[in-house]
């Protein structure tokens, strides 16, 4: 009867997050790491892993400051959603074609799914939330409610926030401004003229 060698000791492979998987891809960590939490020179894990720790950056989001732990080439929009969890900007294409993830950053109107976290830090970031809620809603809110101009909703988003940037700049635009303004953002669902007549509505309040 044959026998069977003693089997050695496998090395496993710890899988990392997306953002560090680069920087471990092919890392062998032996078993009694794993399994104990020791390095072999005597080093707790945590010490291994806090090579790869991201730094923390400083955000100013709808009037406050966030801390978030995120690379400065993250998405903004990323960010915004996962870590701050405000969900008003969507994701939409992801290459800013279609508006969806527009945010206001120091008054202009930014496409968050391009613009990376490193190039905001200390600007003023106002977010869909940041304009208003359900008991004091934002002018614009209100007359895209009262107009009914969302159908599905999933660019309501980037309509207000490029029209809050309009208004902000000219009061009492005219139709075809608002159009142009508009332009670049999509609606698959078509209720562009709603969303016009929502937007000229607005203009018309104090």
């Amino acid at each position: 009867m044959k026998q069977r060698r003693a089997a050695k000791p496998r090395e496993l492979r710890l899988s990392a997050p997306r953002f560090i998987d680069k920087t471990l891809k092919g890392t062998q960590i032996p078993a009694t790491v794993r399994a104990f939490g020791i390095l072999p020179d005597g080093r707790s894990i945590f010490a291994f892993w806090k090579r790869f720790e991201v730094p923390m950056t400083a955000l100013k989001v709808n009037g406050r400051t966030h801390d978030v732990s995120a690379p400065d080439d993250a998405p903004l929009l990323y960010v915004l959603r996962n870590d701050l969890k405000l969900n008003g900007p969507k994701y939409g294409c992801g290459l800013s074609q279609c508006g969806a993830c527009t945010v206001i950053i120091d008054g202009q109107a930014v496409r968050s799914c391009v613009t990376s976290v490193g190039s905001v830090v200390g600007q003023e970031i106002t977010t869909l939330e940041g304009l208003g809620d359900v008991n004091a809603p934002h002018k614009l809110q209100k007359a895209f409610i009262d107009e009914q101009a969302a159908q599905c909703g999933y660019c309501m988003n980037g309509m207000i926030m490029r029209s809050k940037v309009l208004l902000d700049n000219n009061p009492k635009p005219t139709d075809g401004e608002i159009r142009q303004a508009l332009d670049g953002n999509l609606c698959r669902c078509g209720s562009h003229n709603r969303v016009v007549r929502a937007v000229l509505r607005a203009s018309q309040e104090a």
